[in-house]
């Protein structure tokens, strides 16, 4: 918004004086009265609730009728009344009435007459009085919509960009869920930013690859951008049961009468032999991401082995490669919102970022840094630019120790072999653990002690050459900080954060709707080493994803794992270690049979994005001091355990 001041009539004295009159009078003004900044002047216990059923023009189950969705909707009530119009922050959700959102598991509530008095999570109190509506939207065959959940795919998404198309004069909506007095959405102008954590923000994700227009932005937080890699990691099963359970874990009870066909779809179309299928094509958004018009911040948790960092990194490089506008903030925590380990930084970026991207404020957002990391907790750092501009893949090579699975990584190739049996028992804490022993269950290699610190900044991948004794084999590939540290305990139930009693309130509250929240703090662990970027995979779909085959025993195969993405700095004095094993106990599934594996070491490699590239690798590890053998106890976190098989937690 653009404020002027006329000038007024000067009687000059002369040519001169008016020409130097004029020359100060014309300072724009505009420049120091342009809003920077949106204030909370509107009433929020005075604002307008009202609900409405979009038509998405699908009729997912099966009964005839096109499916409507239900859209809440907290907008200020002055705007309204005189004529102005208002930008949207949406949430679009499966959890509203199921499973709660947020730390404290909030759901929604209503009135006797179906207007909502609570909505989850901070985003109406504190935007509703700043000039945004809040819209609240339950996915199609979860609370108050019509439909089936279809985990990712066409109906989950349209039930999102339906209301986004209403918003913008594009589609139809109803006042009641089965009637016809139609609902405008006069007072909006139809700018969309869409905000949300795992499932949310997925459809985020999904909705911003329609292309739709209308939708500026989107800050997906946690968020999956292929179904296929939140379920398998080229082939390697991680979780064991398909996105059926994921439906039916969410669906109302009127959708799960009669959605059974959804259901059967989701299950033969989900093969658990880890195969690509249409149905993976269907919720890949990352194929679509030239079709993104909207900028996009990615917050995700680096230790997330819930939706891991794999999901964040290939979007953010699809994004990259179309010119996308991106920024990025990166914890130490698992599957954490940021409001429950950065809140106060987190509010004032999220409003600026809105304020700039909905109602179009130079606030300077779009010319700070792209990236904020965290270091240790709650200590963060940030990059210009995220990787770093002198990031270079650089090619890391294992070869052989003084001791059998105990080697070295390093810059040259490697001659010779490795062997190890998969153990299912045991973890990838357990093998960095005992990287400097020999042990049965997988391969190490270490560099020297460091001599400077070095940076990982980005996505590795690790192709190994490997051959099985049995049929099936799953490997893991890990690379690992070896070093006393303290970090966040992200394998601890919450994840890397301790839930306290008090509260802290960020916006108005009303006796139905409390601004209010539990306050955290950083829950930490002291290590002796760190995880910090893990892949797995099938080596049956060593050629392709789309299709597994049996292995002969006793033939080599060459397959390259995705590790996920990470930013981290393995210091000086610290080890840099890469680990080739077979089952990571709760993260992958185990094979059918338990297979003895041979490394190739000459046709294995870790290609990792290195921070100063080779030329960093080589002057933090030549001349370095030898290594010391790192402590042979568990490091002291506990192994991840299967419990996230909602991708959603707090």
């Amino acid at each position: 918004m653009r404020i002027s001041t006329p000038l007024r009539a000067f009687r000059p004295l002369a040519a001169a004086a008016t020409a130097a009159l004029l020359a100060v009078l014309l300072i724009p003004s505009a420049a120091h009265s342009a809003p920077r900044e949106s204030w909370p002047v509107y009433s929020y216990d005075n604002a307008i609730r009202e609900s409405v059923w979009v038509d998405t023009g699908l009729d997912g189950d099966g009964d005839g009728k096109s499916d409507r969705v239900a859209a809440d909707v907290v907008r200020p009530r002055e705007p309204a009344a005189k004529g102005r119009k208002v930008p949207v922050i949406m949430d679009a959700s499966p959890y509203y009435s199921c499973c709660g959102r947020g730390n404290e598991s909030q759901k929604k509530t209503y009135d006797a007459s179906g207007h909502v008095v609570q909505m989850p999570l901070f985003y109406d109190n504190y935007f509703v009085p700043r000039g945004y509506a809040f819209v609240g939207v339950d996915l199609a065959g979860t609370d108050r919509s019509d439909g089936c959940v279809d985990v990712g795919g066409r109906s989950d998404i349209q039930s999102a960009k339906a209301v986004i198309d209403w918003l913008n004069g594009r589609a139809k909506a109803y006042t009641t869920r089965t009637g016809t007095t139609p609902a405008k959405a006069s007072w909006t102008n139809g700018a969309t930013g869409m905000i949300g954590k795992s499932w949310d923000g997925t459809i985020a994700n999904g909705v911003a690859a329609t292309g739709v227009k209308g939708l500026k932005t989107i800050v997906p937080i946690s968020a999956i951008s292929s179904w296929y890699d939140y379920y398998f990691a080229k082939g390697a099963p991680l979780y064991d049961s398909g996105p059926n359970w994921l439906s039916d874990y969410v669906e109302s009870p009127d959708a799960r009468a009669k959605c059974a066909a959804v259901q059967h779809r989701l299950v033969d179309g989900a093969p658990r032999t880890g195969d690509w299928t249409p149905l993976w094509t269907e919720r890949d958004y990352v194929k679509d991401a030239g079709k993104v018009r909207a900028s996009v911040f990615l917050v995700h948790g680096m230790q997330d082995l819930n939706v891991r960092t794999k999901h964040l990194g290939q979007w953010w490089n699809a994004l990259a490669q179309h010119g996308v506008k991106r920024k990025i903030w990166l914890s130490q925590t698992g599957h954490v919102d940021p409001f429950d380990y950065r809140r106060a930084p987190w509010v004032d970026t999220l409003h600026r970022w809105f304020d700039h991207e909905l109602l179009g404020y130079d606030n300077g957002i779009d010319r700070e840094p792209v990236a904020d990391i965290e270091r240790h907790p709650d200590q963060w750092v940030t990059s210009t630019v995220w990787p770093p501009r002198d990031t270079a893949t650089t090619t890391l090579r294992p070869g052989h120790g003084d001791r059998a699975g105990v080697g070295t990584l390093g810059l040259r190739s490697g001659t010779g072999t490795e062997t190890f049996t998969d153990d299912p028992q045991l973890s990838e804490t357990d093998w960095a653990a005992h990287i400097d022993r020999s042990t049965p269950d997988k391969a190490g290699f270490v560099t020297p002690t460091l001599s400077r610190d070095l940076r990982i900044s980005g996505s590795s991948t690790v192709t190994v050459t490997v051959t099985p004794t049995t049929s099936s084999a799953h490997l893991s590939a890990v690379l690992v900080d070896l070093g006393a540290d303290t970090i966040r305990d992200y394998a601890d139930s919450q994840e890397g954060i301790t839930t306290l009693t008090d509260r802290t309130c960020w916006g108005a509250s009303t006796a139905g709707d409390s601004a209010c929240f539990k306050v955290t703090q950083a829950k930490k662990a002291d290590v002796t080493s760190t995880v910090f970027s893990r892949g797995w995979a099938d080596l049956g779909h060593y050629a392709s994803d789309a299709k597994g085959v049996p292995l002969t025993p006793g033939r080599p195969y060459t397959v390259t794992l995705d590790l996920a993405a990470t930013d981290h700095v393995v210091p000086k004095g610290h080890r840099l270690a890469l680990i080739v094993a077979g089952t990571d106990k709760d993260l992958i599934d185990p094979p059918s049979t338990t297979p003895t594996l041979t490394v190739d070491l000459s046709r294995t490699a870790a290609r990792v994005p290195l921070v100063g590239g080779a030329a960093a690798f080589a002057g933090a590890t030549s001349g370095a001091t030898s290594a010391t053998a790192a402590p042979t106890t568990p490091y002291g976190l506990r192994s991840p355990h299967r419990d996230h098989r909602v991708p959603d937690g707090r």
